[in-house]
């Protein structure tokens, strides 16, 4: 059975940074597992390279739009190549054959009647590409996405017909209950839907900087609309629309985004395939964001992370083992350097790195660096039904994405290895003249590496080849079935003495969070200002009770509407009137649920608006892969009860 990876097609408004880089890891190290199985695999990533923002990006660098597009979209590749990501095609929206496979598809949803041409006025964000109505917007002008000033546009348009396939998108997400990944996710887009879909602006006459509309349709002065075009290149990249060579691979099995572009490729994306009569990829996988400070990551406050200078100072391996493992996937996370210096000298180093170095010890000590595995059923059954267990356990993570698990897992191998060591101590056996038991545990524990070798190979692939180069063996789709699924053992072992792999790191290799463009010491000062900043987090007993917390009791609550997030509640908090509080609670909270629900309020917070209504504090909350858990009190207090 084929299976067709893809990561969404990177903006080429500005050079990589980390969440792009954590997207492209997932989806590498997917591709990569699915390939070692023997799955026929094909795996997908590119640059959207079209709209007014790339045309406005150019004008104002000086450049000709191809020129500039060109530039932006080989420092992806370039990164992507230098991180040794196991792509099959690199699309860009610029290919000729892409452009051909777009207008092929507006001809199709034409002749349908899905597209049609009418007059649009609305506002308009361009950073987002997205039309909002009034209602949408926050404070009647800003972009409820990104917060920044939209325009008014009133401009002819060619229209797809979105509202005729609600209905049937419905019916898709209730059918297919794992089509949106987490599920979590995909009450935000099925409440979307509910409320309702207006057809979908799919071209624009106010820019030229597009893929040109059909000459059947013989309309010059209209380009189509960024998601039409960009959306369409999962399937052009196989040759929709031209020459068809690889349509063999669609559906997608999985297709990669984050969080804040998956209303695009859980709605439009598939009533575009509706409308074509394509198949539906079989999953939407979205992923958190990664923060910097709590903030998401943006060059226009600064604060971007660039993977190439994290991969220059602590190699792209440890990188993405960090990423990885880091964030339970769909959840947000944050870049910490300490935390990324921890994990390498914790689990790489100390469990992974120090285990090999034992092997090769004790090998070389013990019997010349060769290995037999003849005796290891004989002393360490259990040792291997403890690896088995974990070894079947490992591929249902990698199918739902959640490579945390997968690696919290899979390192429980190490642990049997270790434990394994200091139990039965082989140094003793071999003073007791028991040498067969010894080498017996030592060839236990080259077979735990070899096959944890083979399951690490997908996230980190250059390490483990190291590790089977010095055990001896290739980490291939013969040595993945013999090893992990027919459960044999490697009856012989040739050591090779190797450095260390992993070593110790003592102090920060680069500034806190180094922005994406340090091209002065005006930057690198601010990047160890903020350093500085992070490292002086600690407070005094009496900054904490600066903060007044208050148990409330909820006596209002209902849905905002317009938003997929919010709930607005009514809070008694002792006072004479109960507090407007908004929360972004609504994904895991019925607003009935919470009527007389005892809760824990932050009491003396400035207020703030959150669409445009007044919110008097804040509710406290804990998250983690599982959902989102209001804190509450153990038993029932008055509302206005002091916390402390």
């Amino acid at each position: 059975m084929s299976k067709y990876i893809t990561t969404p097609i990177y903006y080429v408004n500005g050079e990589a940074h980390i969440g792009h880089a954590y997207t492209t890891f997932i989806a590498d190290s997917v591709a990569r597992y699915e390939k070692l199985k023997g799955e026929d695999t094909y795996f997908l990533t590119g640059t959207d390279e079209h709209g007014q923002k790339i045309e406005e990006s150019a004008q104002k660098n000086g450049k000709a739009t191809q020129a500039f597009a060109d530039e932006i979209s080989a420092t992806f590749k370039n990164l992507w190549d230098e991180f040794g990501i196991s792509y099959d095609k690199f699309i860009r929206t610029t290919d000729e054959a892409h452009k051909k496979g777009v207008q092929r598809a507006f001809e199709v949803m034409y002749a349908k009647g899905d597209i049609y041409k009418d007059f649009y006025e609305g506002h308009y964000c361009v950073s987002c590409e997205t039309f909002f109505t009034e209602t949408q917007l926050v404070d009647g002008e800003f972009c409820p996405d990104c917060g920044r000033s939209t325009n008014v546009i009133k401009e002819e348009s060619y229209f797809f017909r979105l509202s005729k396939y609600e209905d049937a998108l419905l019916k898709h997400y209730n059918d297919n209950p794992d089509f949106i990944m987490p599920r979590s996710r995909a009450n935000e887009v099925i409440n979307f839907v509910k409320g309702g879909l207006r057809d979908l602006s799919v071209t624009r006459t106010s820019f030229t900087w597009g893929v040109k509309m059909p000459e059947s349709i013989k309309d010059d002065k209209h380009v189509m609309y960024v998601w039409l075009d960009a959306l369409l290149n999962y399937v052009t990249a196989l040759g929709y629309g031209t020459t068809e060579e690889n349509m063999r691979y669609w559906p997608a099995s999985v297709q990669l985004v984050g969080k804040d572009i998956l209303r695009f490729h859980a709605i439009y994306w598939p009533a575009f395939l509706m409308s074509l009569d394509l198949p539906l990829p079989k999953q939407i996988g979205a992923h958190g964001w990664w923060t910097r400070d709590g903030e998401k990551m943006s060059k226009s406050k600064g604060n971007v992370i660039s993977p190439k200078q994290v991969s220059d100072a602590y190699g792209v391996e440890n990188l993405r083992y960090f990423m990885l493992r880091e964030v339970p996937f769909g959840q947000d996370g944050d870049f910490s350097q300490r935390a990324f210096i921890d994990r390498i000298n914790s689990e790489l180093s100390n469990d992974l790195g120090n285990l090999l170095n034992r092997i090769i010890g004790m090998s070389g000590k013990y019997s010349d660096f060769e290995i037999d595995s003849v005796d290891v059923l004989k002393y360490h059954q259990k040792e291997i039904d403890a690896m088995n267990v974990v070894l079947d356990s490992l591929d249902a993570y990698m199918q739902n994405l959640q490579t945390h698990r997968y690696l919290e897992e899979l390192w429980r191998l190490f642990s049997i290895g270790n434990k394994a060591i200091e139990e039965h101590a082989p140094w003793v056996k071999m003073k007791e003249e028991r040498k067969d038991e010894a080498l017996a545990t030592v060839a236990l524990v080259a077979n735990i590496l070899a096959k944890a070798a083979i399951m690490l190979h997908a996230i980190m692939p250059k390490t483990t080849d190291i590790i089977a180069d010095t055990l001896n063996f290739s980490i291939d789709n013969a040595s993945y079935k013999e090893l992990v699924i027919e459960k044999k053992l490697l009856k012989l072992f040739n050591i090779k003495q190797t450095p260390p792999l992993f070593p110790r790191i003592e102090e920060p290799l680069m500034p806190e969070a180094p922005l994406a463009h340090p091209n002065g010491a005006k930057e690198e000062t601010k990047a160890v200002k903020e350093c500085a900043k992070e490292q002086d987090n600690l407070i005094e007993i009496g900054q904490f009770f600066q903060t007044s917390l208050k148990v409330g009791i909820v006596v209002e609550a209902e849905i905002v509407p317009k938003s997929s997030k919010l709930l607005k509640l009514k809070v008694d908090l002792g006072e004479e009137n109960p507090r407007q509080v908004v929360a972004g609670i609504r994904e895991f909270y019925t607003p009935e649920s919470l009527i007389n629900t005892h809760v824990c309020v932050v009491a003396n917070l400035k207020p703030a608006k959150l669409m445009g209504m007044l919110s008097e504090g804040m509710l406290l909350a804990a998250k983690d892969e599982d959902g989102l858990s209001l804190v509450r009190p153990e038993k029932p207090k008055k509302a206005g009860t002091p916390i402390g």
